[in-house]
């Protein structure tokens, strides 16, 4: 099996996603009574947090990989 980079972002997405589902469902199968507008703000919270998480994910990445390398620290310009 390939291995590929774990991305929070998109996890964060994927479970808001399902949240919405299962609410969506519950209320089709008479498990519980929640309110159509419910589903917006679920929807629209859990996307934004998975900006947010995404955004800092790569913030994160893009530090470590600056740091790995010598010579390319952020305040220093390398000379020749």
């Amino acid at each position: 099996m390939l291995r590929h980079e774990f991305q929070p972002g998109r996890l964060m997405a994927g479970t808001a996603l399902i949240a919405a589902g299962v609410i969506a469902l519950g209320n089709t199968a008479g498990v519980w009574k929640t309110p159509w507008y419910v589903i917006i703000p679920v929807v629209n919270g859990g996307l934004c947090l998975a900006a947010v998480t995404g955004l800092l994910a790569r913030a994160i990445r893009r530090d470590r990989s600056a740091r790995g390398r010598p010579g390319a620290e952020r305040d220093e310009v390398p000379t020749r």
